[in-house]
């Protein structure tokens, strides 16, 4: 395989992680999860960081983490959702390596993180409503750069990933 370099975009819920480590294991490459390094080297997890810096100061952790990780060679990153809303990001990843786009629609989003706690912008309202102006914003920020977009709806984790290696091969 060519691709040393994979970087999974998306909105949460769409199985970024979960893909990933299958994704790393199947092609025998290291898998990095940008918000697990942001808590770790924070000693802290994201909604005490969005609690206490706010979205903006947790979006520079953010670009300081994607900008170094986005370098690593034979590695499969899950990004956070809301990586791509700043050009840096973008630019690191578009240009760094194969970008693939998990997309799921906002009825799917909202069964996968309903019972999750670690998602700070879902404390702000309507769930539903909170994902639907998400997308809106990030929709075409996903699809500006990828190099493939898969729909994660009614998949197991595990079938995606075997698309996917399909692709990558």
């Amino acid at each position: 395989m060519e691709r040393s370099r994979i970087f999974l975009v998306g909105p949460m819920g769409a199985g970024k992680s979960t893909i990933g480590k299958i994704l790393a294991s199947s092609l025998a490459l290291t898998f990095i999860d940008s918000d697990t390094e942001i808590e770790s080297r924070t000693g802290a997890n994201i909604p005490w960081i969005f609690d206490v810096e706010g979205e903006e100061g947790f979006r520079d952790r953010e670009q300081h983490v994607i900008e170094e990780l986005t370098q690593i060679d034979r590695a499969v990153l899950a990004t956070g959702g809301g990586a791509i809303i700043r050009k840096s990001n973008r630019d690191a990843l578009a240009q760094r390596g194969y970008v693939v786009y998990l997309h799921a629609t906002i009825d799917e989003q909202v069964r996968r993180t309903r019972n999750d706690q670690n998602r700070p912008l879902l404390n702000q309202g309507d769930p539903r409503e909170v994902l639907a102006e998400l997308s809106k914003q990030r929709e075409p920020l996903y699809r500006e750069i990828a190099d493939h977009v898969i729909n994660t709806d009614r998949s197991n984790p595990k079938s995606i990933a075997q698309r996917l290696l399909g692709e990558l091969r």
